[in-house]
């Protein structure tokens, strides 16, 4: 704890991800510790905060200035862990980067401090290689923006201690957040993987000029996005097969299904592509800011956080993540 008895949290890096995460972990009370090498590392958390804070649930009220006293900022990474109860990392994806990382966290933490990542793709197991205690490394990948969208993926190792596991999932819900743990470390996770399927997919239909991007965008927004922002694939699947459930479906349409797999685009992630769709999305995007598109995004989350929370709360179940 910190002197002020609040829980302190050293985020490693002010990228957008970390942003997100000093936002959240302010609104909820904490004492941020923010490890940045940028000189100008205050005006850019401060910029982030002015975005970030409109949005948050309960942030109505919140200065952006004022949040920003309960922040040190720290460039030297061990100083930046010292006698912190949490330490979130943000650092990029390049696992030499975090293992060397980790190797001086795990030396100047405190030994009862999470040692949480917000990695997408890399495992605890291998980032944690260089620590001499690599078992209170765990995983704690968040979805853009993790200041409003409540997933937490949290994925230990085949060293990772239970506790801290548990203790991840503990801190996690503290700040309103929806921990899942994977059964199992699989590479990339499984939101990634799922969104990862949709955009082979997406990309291949825009190539073959089935749809424009726009297009593709509206079909996805206007069905299965709005689909799946109250119930998941096998929920609405199930659904879909009648009073027979996901059995019917399944098999009315299993075979069928198989086929429509293997009907599935594989599209090359050439120059072409990548100029083309790069093109076209500052075409549909380019006229307005960052900011501004961080700003209407999160607003449309909350929009639907917060209408699944007026639901939930009429049965007496409100919707994890959504304003209190």
């Amino acid at each position: 704890m910190s002197g002020t008895g609040r829980p302190t949290v050293a985020v490693i890096g002010a990228g957008t991800i970390g942003l997100g995460w000093i936002t959240l972990f302010l609104g909820h009370g904490l004492d941020v510790r923010v490890n940045s090498r940028r000189p100008e590392a205050r005006s850019v958390v401060l910029e982030g905060l002015r975005t970030f804070v409109p949005t948050l649930p309960g942030g109505a009220g919140l200065d952006p200035e004022e949040l920003l006293e309960r922040i040190t900022f720290e460039p030297d990474v061990t100083r930046a862990v010292e006698g912190v109860d949490v330490v979130q990392e943000n650092a990029p994806e390049d696992l030499p980067l975090k293992q060397e990382l980790y190797r001086l966290i795990g030396e100047a933490a405190p030994g009862q401090a999470l040692l949480l990542s917000s990695t997408s793709t890399l495992l605890p197991d291998a980032m944690g290689e260089r620590m001499k205690d690599s078992g209170r490394l765990v995983v704690g990948h968040p979805f853009n923006s993790p200041h409003i969208v409540p997933l937490v993926e949290v994925v230990g190792g085949e060293r990772t201690d239970p506790d801290a596991i548990a203790r991840a999932v503990g801190f996690y819900r503290s700040v309103d957040r929806t921990p899942v743990v994977l059964r199992r470390p699989i590479a990339r996770f499984v939101a990634n993987r799922l969104q990862s399927a949709l955009l082979q997919e997406s990309i291949h239909l825009v190539r073959e000029g089935v749809v424009t991007m726009e297009e593709l965008d509206t079909v996805v927004t206007r069905s299965i996005g709005l689909r799946w922002s109250t119930i998941g694939p096998f929920h609405s699947f199930h659904l879909g097969g009648g009073e027979g459930g996901l059995r019917k479906w399944l098999g009315h349409l299993g075979v069928g299904l198989e086929k429509s797999w293997a009907e599935l685009g594989s599209p090359r992630m050439t120059e072409e592509t990548i100029d083309a769709l790069g093109s076209e999305a500052e075409r549909l995007f380019g006229g307005t800011t960052y900011a501004h598109l961080c700003r209407e995004r999160d607003l449309r989350h909350r929009a639907v956080l917060d209408a699944l929370a007026a639901v939930g709360a009429e049965r007496g179940d409100a919707e994890p993540g959504s304003a209190s």
